[in-house]
């Protein structure tokens, strides 16, 4: 009998420490906790991409953005024209200075990135093809604008540094290995406008 009525007092007591802690949740997080986003220059690269972003605290969030690119730029003679085939995944903890998901906010993120990418000067394989894996950390800053009730813009930049292994290929006969290295990367690792959806 002495068990059940301390069994029936210990829930009474969670219960009333649940009941309390949702109500002050209420009060303290006013305002979307989860938004969808999309960045909109990276699909002038042909990368599909999307982002889900979620409200830890007041002022911090957590985001998870991937890009996916399947072209591979493969001829019908198996040599390889222009690709920028990948895979790249962008967890990112983000502090805001006003509240979450409005106006100024830094960011510390780990990308992870899947490539196969040829005949692209800018990445420094002008006549060739290079494919490997890549990660690092980097720190950003951005802004949200509020547009309306459930949609904002959103524009961030970031630096970083990045490491990359890497297989290199000729176009003409990508069966043959150039060669094998690493690469230590210092410089931008995000850009993005996002148009976004909060919920």
């Amino acid at each position: 009998m002495k068990i059940n009525r301390l069994v029936l007092f210990v829930v009474l007591i969670c219960t009333t420490f649940a009941l309390n802690a949702q109500e002050q949740h209420r009060i303290e997080d006013k305002g979307a906790v989860v938004g969808v986003k999309t960045n909109i220059p990276y699909w002038g690269t042909a990368t599909f991409n999307a982002g889900v972003e979620v409200r830890l605290a007041k002022k911090w969030t957590l985001e998870l953005e991937a890009g996916l690119n399947p072209f591979d730029g493969k001829k019908d003679d198996g040599s390889y024209g222009r690709s920028l085939k990948h895979l790249r995944l962008h967890p990112e903890l983000r502090y805001w200075f006003c509240e979450s998901f409005h106006k100024h906010f830094l960011g510390l993120h780990i990308p992870y990135l899947l490539y196969n990418v040829s005949d692209v000067k800018l990445l420094g394989v002008e006549n060739e093809r290079s494919q490997g894996w890549g990660t690092g950390v980097g720190v950003s800053y951005g802004y949200q604008w509020l547009l309306s009730k459930h949609w904002n813009l959103e524009a961030t930049v970031g630096v970083g540094y990045l490491y990359l292994d890497y297989d290199k290929y000729p176009c003409a006969n990508c069966g043959s290995k150039i060669e094998s290295g690493h690469k230590h990367y210092f410089g931008p690792t995000q850009a993005a406008i996002s148009i976004m959806y909060l919920f």
